[in-house]
């Protein structure tokens, strides 16, 4: 709702603006008629004043398309080639209002420069300036055509995800019933529901975690946030599955650093890391967590380190995508939704920080989250170079 009004709130004052700064250009034509040709100037230092401050990118051109003036976002959108208009369903737009002096606007998909496939989805806007010119106002709407996208296949992606435990509940709630004079079956199924219950809350749980950091404040009141603290808990919460499983978490040693942010997102941030290494970690095996705090750097690293599996190479530029599993079975069995590390993610960026992956088939995975200190100890003696060795 903010980011329509946002919206609209930008293109009124880019129309508004585009209509004074035709007004002072007409103004300004009728006086310098007045004046020998050779001493008017093509482009008022009024009108191009005004222009210069629109949020569109700003093209003035004459009626053969040549340029007159164009700002430097014209120029990175690839609208200005040399002296030229240069996306060809631009110049269509120009030369209909050439024709008519209508004013027109349109969404158009451009490409980004003369060589690649790489677009930008552009609102062009193109309107006469005075009997010899027409000016061109261009907005871009990639990023909120990507959002949009993104959000559509969030839905989709959702409503898929939601179907798998709801129909297996349905059909174990329908084999229950039919079992009612069988306690064994009933008990074997009902432990099944029960496992499928806790997918569904765990699923619906992180749902509301990203929704939470989708909108414009997602810290809210942000405060400091004692690392070690976060780190302690993280771990607690963790250790009941991964006892579960024979594994144990070690905890290397306080790194003594603050971060502005809030508590309860880095917490989950670093629960849902650990959780992942406990996931894909093989039985009576040991993860680790190390913090490192890099005082000349500004920064402290938080590494989770398992022995587990590890991730194929080609398979890490996706592991942060919403709902992607490498290994779609496993995450089955483990009752993973495929939105821990998209999460995290979101949690890393909302603080001013980076998640990073190292792994290797075979030989585990490391998880590095970094984030800016806002304060270091005063006599917090020497800074390990590393988190945690593996």
């Amino acid at each position: 709702m903010i980011e329509g009004l946002q919206a609209l709130g930008v293109g009124l004052l880019g129309i508004v603006l585009g209509v004074v700064a035709a007004a002072m250009f007409r103004a300004s034509e009728r006086s310098a008629a007045r004046t020998p040709e050779v001493d008017r100037p093509e482009l008022d230092e009024q009108v191009a004043a005004v222009l210069a401050v629109l949020p569109s990118a700003t093209v003035v051109l004459r009626r053969d398309h040549s340029v007159v003036r164009a700002g430097a976002s014209a120029h990175a959108f690839g609208l200005v080639r040399g002296d030229l208009v240069a996306p060809a369903a631009v110049t269509e737009l120009v030369d209909a209002v050439v024709r008519d002096g209508e004013t027109r606007d349109a969404d158009l998909e451009v490409p980004r420069g003369p060589f690649g496939g790489g677009t930008l989805m552009l609102h062009v806007r193109v309107a006469a300036l005075g009997d010899r010119h027409v000016l061109l106002l261009a907005d871009d709407r990639t990023e909120a055509r990507r959002v949009e996208a993104t959000r559509r296949d969030f839905a989709v992606n959702v409503s898929h995800e939601l179907k798998t435990p709801v129909g297996a509940l349905s059909l174990l709630a329908e084999t229950v019933e039919d079992a009612a004079d069988d306690p064994e079956t009933v008990r074997r199924f009902a432990g099944r529901m029960q496992t499928e219950a806790a997918r569904l809350s765990a699923l619906v749980q992180e749902i509301i975690e990203l929704s939470r950091l989708q909108v414009p404040d997602p810290l809210g009141v942000a405060s400091p946030v004692d690392v070690d603290r976060v780190v302690q808990e993280a771990v607690d919460r963790a250790r009941t599955p991964a006892a579960a499983k024979g594994i144990e978490i070690e905890v290397g040693r306080e790194s003594g650093a603050t971060v502005w942010g809030d508590h309860d997102l880095l917490v989950t941030a670093i629960r849902n890391l650990l959780d992942n290494a406990v996931a894909y970690s093989d039985s009576r095996t040991r993860v680790a967590v190390g913090t490192a705090l890099k005082a000349a750097a500004g920064i402290v690293e938080i590494a989770v380190v398992d022995h587990g599996i590890g991730i194929p190479v080609d398979e890490q530029p996706r592991l942060f995508e919403r709902f992607y599993r490498v290994d779609p079975a496993r995450s089955r069995e483990t009752g993973g939704t495929g939105l821990g590390l998209s999460i995290v993610k979101h949690v890393a960026a909302d603080h001013g920080g980076e998640v990073t992956v190292w792994s290797q088939p075979g030989k585990g995975s490391t998880f590095t989250l970094r984030l800016p200190v806002i304060r270091t100890p005063l006599s917090a003696g020497p800074t390990p170079s590393e988190g945690v060795a593996r």
